[in-house]
């Protein structure tokens, strides 16, 4: 029986063809890696997906993950492609249905499933997964460390975990920003909840749970043109997006603009690969 669906959906239900206006090819709805000045957003996007899957050092013929709040299958249906079995997770029914009909379409049924509803509610057996990853997904889950501490039980000794997460610079802007119009527009309007954390947060949070943590790449500034090449976008599919839903087009760069104004200033962009052991 599925979890609950909660307040975080109402943006991530929205119709499917709104993200395929401004995303790349792949949905996927996370920073990519911009290895050259002339990278365009499918390229980053392909080259994160390598990124994480490096981070992850898959190994076997069929491992088994975890994809944490899978979104539109980015990461879930790249990773079945390279021979893994994946479980996605994500409480937004338009996303379960959508990643499974292009599993179905690339013959990848078998090595795909997504479990509707959140991650607090997964239940799984203990250890049964080689891997694991979160692409922007827990701050939208208010207890972290319940939450790593679910993920690490679910995964075997020696795991790897990759955890990336937008968060506040410092927990002083924290205090001073959290409650800013801006914050609060892109919180309630757009989420419907979404908690910034700092990375000495996310650090804490993930050797409390017995996470040993292996690496910390600062993602920042491939964030920030991430969201510069899906403003471009929205700003291109303008009049598609508005006949899809009167205004969206002007929501989106609304949300898009202040997510891009506070980079390395007030807000950072991480990815923590993470093992459970020594």
């Amino acid at each position: 029986m599925s979890a609950p669906v909660v307040a975080t959906n109402q943006h991530y239900d929205l119709d499917p063809e709104i993200f395929a206006r401004f995303l790349d090819p792949t949905r996927k709805y996370s920073a990519g890696l911009y290895l050259r000045p002339d990278d365009d957003l499918a390229t980053a996007q392909r080259q994160k997906l390598d990124f994480v899957a490096g981070r992850l050092a898959l190994a076997g013929e069929h491992p088994r993950v975890l994809d944490v709040g899978c979104g539109w299958g980015s990461l879930t249906l790249d990773l079945a492609g390279r021979g893994a079995v994946v479980t996605g997770v994500t409480p937004a029914a338009r996303q379960r249905d959508h990643v499974l009909a292009v599993a179905a379409a690339r013959g990848l049924t078998d090595r795909v499933t997504v479990h509707h509803g959140t991650f607090e509610a997964f239940e799984g057996r203990p250890g049964s997964f080689d891997a694991g990853a979160a692409l922007g997904s827990v701050v939208h889950m208010p207890d972290l460390p319940a939450v790593l501490r679910r993920a690490r039980r679910l995964l075997r000794r020696g795991a790897r975990f990759y955890l990336s997460e937008s968060g506040f610079r410092n927990a002083a802007v924290r205090a001073r920003c959290d409650a800013l119009p801006g914050t609060e527009f892109v919180r309630h309007t757009v989420f419907g909840n979404g908690r910034l954390r700092p990375l000495s947060e996310l650090v804490a949070a993930a050797e409390d749970t017995g996470f040993a943590i292996e690496a910390v790449d600062d993602l920042t500034e491939h964030y920030r043109r991430t969201i510069d090449d899906w403003i471009a976008n929205v700003a291109a599919a303008a009049d598609e997006l508005d006949a899809l839903d009167p205004g969206a087009a002007a929501r989106l760069t609304h949300y898009l603009e202040i997510a891009n104004a506070g980079w390395g200033l007030t807000t950072k962009h991480y990815g923590l690969t993470l093992r459970n052991g020594r």
